[in-house]
């Protein structure tokens, strides 16, 4: 009979694999976790929480030019990256401190190594020590992808460099359409810097309601950001401490810093991946797990990024968190990746559950349409030219609420409890029935009475 060290060996001390080992050893698992840099993985050291900090830096621009309108006279403010910087670092500290007591806490045993697959059952840990595991666990994540080697490619930074950087650059191009991209994009904007974003597609946010993707186009334009669609950086050229970034449509750009975020990688290489057997998808890069994260190996599973599934913070823990009921806690737990309500934390911000348009049109034989554009109350003082975008989608067979899209102030916020409703199968008639909370932009979501389209699909007609 195999004798194991370990019930559960975790390998990635991100959102996760800790939200797993905590409750594996809430349920009476001896469990280990190996992370080799810092406990709290992409979101808390280098995504979600720094990312969301520099953003609420670059609102400060914003506000500073809404107060005159409001009769505030502010002198000229001046921003100072090496603090904004240094505070960000401190409180990454913590939460990193924080998330490696409250797993301790739980009975986890920490190892700050890489952990490596021998075989199947063993892992091989930093200075050769073997562990010995009944289940493994990976969750080691993603990492940022260049793509394809480019002259000078060894110039550009990826979102992990651009939160310690030693200034600000002037100019930066920044060649992606994604959420990392765009969000960056407003951050620098917002805080001074002359932005020009470089993207191979016709529009940006691929995969978003195509209605969400013009107003954010739109709003980023306003807001001084050029976009460029329909090309791709093709080299780089550095100068003494600037670089010229050459297109493919024959233009050349000037910036202080070239950064790309085209899009993450599952991080399975050097894992030994081949020695345990498992299984990787071709299509995505990511492990092939099924329905209860299980991988090819039945003792083997993984969660998060590394799957390529759905990569959010929220579904990383959730996945986790079933994992560790599942197979510890002797009670199955199905995740449901249906109705995932997401953010984009551009300026202004996306909030979008449920069905884009198209989707919906493709899906169901009648689909309506109720949308919105608006200046909000607060530009009507503050001059700015800023709209809000409120977008239902409804299926007309059931009158069910499939879709929801704003692009606004606080869109994140809203969409948080909107999803709520769309998950719970909300009709319009529910919306309709719900009394307006006066003067706030929400209100929109519950008072637009007048279709804006209608659909139906031929075979349907």
């Amino acid at each position: 009979m195999d004798s194991f060290e370990t019930d559960l060996f975790v390998i990635g001390g991100g959102s996760g694999g800790v939200r797993a080992a905590r409750i594996a050893a809430g349920h009476g698992a001896r469990v280990m976790i190996a992370e080799e840099y810092r406990m709290g993985g992409t979101c808390v050291i280098r995504g979600c929480v720094p990312k969301k900090l520099f953003a609420y830096a670059s609102h400060f621009s914003h506000d500073i030019a809404d107060a005159a309108g409001f009769g505030w006279t502010v002198p000229p403010a001046t921003f100072d990256w090496a603090t904004l910087i240094a505070n960000k670092d401190k409180e990454i500290a913590r939460l990193e401190a924080a998330y490696t007591t409250n797993v301790e806490k739980s009975g986890v045993q920490v190892i700050k190594s890489r952990a490596v697959f021998e075989d199947p059952h063993t892992l091989v840990l930093d200075g050769g020590r073997r562990v010995r595991s009944k289940y493994i666990l990976i969750a080691t994540g993603g990492a940022p992808n260049h793509g394809k080697a480019i002259p000078g490619i060894e110039h550009v930074i990826s979102s992990n460099e651009a939160f310690h950087l030693p200034e600000l650059p002037k100019r930066i191009l920044i060649q992606g359409g994604g959420y990392i991209a765009l969000e960056f994009a407003c951050i620098f904007s917002g805080l001074g810097s002359l932005v020009t974003v470089v993207y191979r597609g016709d529009n940006i946010l691929r995969g978003f309601d195509d209605d969400v993707r013009a107003h954010v186009r739109d709003e980023m334009e306003k807001n001084g950001i050029t976009i460029l669609t329909g090309c791709t950086v093709d080299g780089i050229e550095k100068h003494d401490d600037w670089y010229t970034s050459h297109l493919s449509n024959g233009s050349s750009i000037a910036s202080d810093k070239v950064m790309f975020a085209i899009g993450r990688h599952p991080a399975v290489a050097n894992l030994g991946l081949e020695k345990a057997g498992v299984a990787i998808n071709p299509d995505n890069g990511g492990i092939v797990v099924n329905e209860a994260s299980q991988s090819s190996v039945p003792h083997i599973y993984a969660v998060g990024d590394v799957t390529h599934r759905f990569n959010l913070t929220p579904v990383a823990i959730r996945e986790g968190h079933a994992f560790a009921d599942t197979v510890f806690g002797k009670r199955a737990v199905k995740v449901d990746h249906i109705d995932i309500p997401t953010a984009v934390f551009t300026q202004p911000q996306v909030g979008t559950v449920g069905l884009t348009e198209a989707q919906a049109r493709a899906q169901f034989a009648i689909v309506d349409v109720y949308k919105a554009a608006f200046r909000p109350l607060k530009a009507t003082l503050s001059g700015s030219e800023s709209r809000v975008l409120m977008k239902l989608v409804v299926d007309a067979g059931s009158d069910r609420v499939v879709g929801c899209h704003i692009v606004g102030s606080d869109a994140a916020e809203l969409v948080q409890v909107i999803a709520i409703a769309v998950k719970m199968k909300a009709t319009k008639a529910d919306f309709d029935a719900t009394m307006a909370l006066h003067p706030t932009s929400a209100e929109e979501l519950v008072t637009m009475r007048t279709r804006t389209a209608r659909y139906v699909r031929d075979a349907a007609a």
